[in-house]
């Protein structure tokens, strides 16, 4: 009698070819570092010990030496650093896959963050990009069903723009004035006059990464209200304005309490890669959130398929959500999230893996950045236990709503259909309002006392 070898079981086999894949993207830097990071945030479609290997990538990238942090600043600036800074600080406060970022202080006095290029990396990342391309058309020659293609288009459209950090500081300076109507969020002003297009030199923020429980404890910051006004955020950018930060890991999105005002602030950071939708597909977009809301399929199947699924319209609005198509059947706004769903979104990743890929293949390019955008944040509300609130979906309301209402005003001939969009506009952010208060009321203390006191009335008739 023979034994045979018995086969390491699946999560080990899962967690060897992660961290094989982590030290791979650390070795090569640079675009395989930003593609690990990709891969780190589909919760929805990988397995949790890929995930939660690559989400390192995230923060603690390799790093550059100060040797060669120098090099670029003297070769940009025409300075060296005693004559730009009092004092600049060695170990840098991040490193991610293409700069890393330094705290110093200038002659005046004032403090600034210094994000500087890793060397090398304009150069490099065109022949990663290459590599990439040949590996993953190998890959899919071995297995027709592996179709990620897309993953080497969306670096090569993505790469030049991220490479340029004055790009990325006009993106600063443009998301900052579009939602200064939000007093809570923070966007770093940015130094031109130590700026160039591999060093961004901005005002220092101080904070604690939106996914870490404990600092907001000991800072005594809502986590409710921090994931709130992250979704007002969202919402407001890509449903109203179009214009959508597309990195919003944990990195890149600091949470703190004003000194000054003690209020709660959110801090938005590299703004290097932002999306611009077009108006069309921002209201297809729009209304197909409406219809996921609500559970309404035949606007789910209409929308879906006008933002390129086709017959996978159900697919995609699973991947949309990372819900269940029962959940989608019932309205992803009726319906909590529960542990069984997660563990049987991730079954039937694996099982529709080949229908996912043609899926990525098919929808708009647009559509690519903004699943991932939309990852990330489901893996911020993921840690703060705020998945799937109540309050996101109505932010989300509101925004569709009004920019549903914005498009049909400007279709408009007269003054009078004007006015009577308006006022249905009105109208019906007066219902998520009142649906609003019902909810806030409904949790109160004050809920609770009506409640009781319903109850007692029960009991006593």
């Amino acid at each position: 009698m023979t034994c045979e070898p018995s086969s390491p079981p699946p999560l080990q086999v899962h967690r060897r070819s992660a961290e094989r894949l982590r030290n791979l993207c650390c070795a090569n830097r640079g675009t395989f570092i930003k593609v690990g990071q990709h891969l780190g945030a589909l919760d929805y479609l990988l397995p949790e010990e890929y995930t939660s290997t690559l989400k390192v990538l995230h923060s603690r990238a390799p790093q550059s030496s100060m040797e060669e942090i120098q090099q670029v600043i003297r070769e940009d600036l025409g300075k060296e650093l005693s004559d730009l800074f009092v004092s600049f600080d060695e170990k840098p406060q991040g490193a991610a896959s293409l700069a890393q970022v330094h705290k110093a202080v200038l002659h005046d006095g004032r403090t600034v963050a210094v994000k500087v290029q890793h060397p090398k990396v304009q150069t490099q990342s065109s022949k990663d990009i290459v590599v990439m391309e040949v590996l993953l058309n190998m890959v899919h020659w071995l297995f027709p069903d592996f179709a990620f293609m897309w993953l080497v288009e969306e670096a090569k459209k993505n790469m030049p723009v991220e490479l340029d950090f004055l790009n990325e500081g006009r993106n600063a300076e443009k998301v900052a004035a579009m939602l200064s109507h939000f007093p809570w969020l923070k966007v770093p002003k940015i130094h031109w006059d130590l700026s160039t297009r591999r060093i961004l030199t901005m005002d220092f923020a101080e904070g604690g990464q939106v996914n870490d429980r404990d600092y907001m404890r000991r800072h005594s910051i809502n986590v409710n209200e921090i994931s709130q006004n992250l979704g007002k955020m969202y919402s407001e950018m890509i449903f109203v304005q179009g214009f959508v930060h597309c990195d919003p890991h944990p990195g890149n999105v600091l949470v703190r309490r004003c000194p000054n005002t003690k209020k709660t602030e959110i801090v938005l950071l590299d703004h290097g890669l932002y999306q611009i939708l077009l108006p069309d597909f921002r209201l297809n977009y729009c209304r197909l959130w409406q219809s996921l809301i609500k559970g309404d399929l035949n606007g789910i199947e209409r929308y879906s398929r006008r933002l390129g699924a086709g017959d996978l319209y159900p697919l995609f609005a699973c991947v949309l959500t990372a819900r269940s198509w029962t959940s989608v059947n019932a309205g992803i706004g009726n319906t909590p999230v529960t542990h069984s769903e997660d563990v049987e979104i991730r079954a039937n990743a694996a099982l529709y893996l080949p229908q996912i890929s043609e899926l990525l293949n098919r929808v708009p390019r647009q559509m690519l950045l903004l699943l991932k955008t939309n990852d990330l944040l489901r893996g911020i509300e993921t840690t703060l236990q705020t998945r799937a609130a109540a309050s996101s979906f109505i932010n989300m309301s509101r925004c569709c709503t009004r920019a549903v209402a914005r498009h049909k005003r400007s279709k408009a001939q007269s003054r009078a259909r004007r006015l009577q969009i308006t006022m249905s506009e009105s109208l019906t952010l007066w219902q998520i309002s009142l649906y609003e208060l019902f909810l806030w009321v409904k949790g109160s203390t004050l809920g609770g006392w009506v409640g009781s006191l319903l109850s007692c009335l029960h009991y006593t008739h």
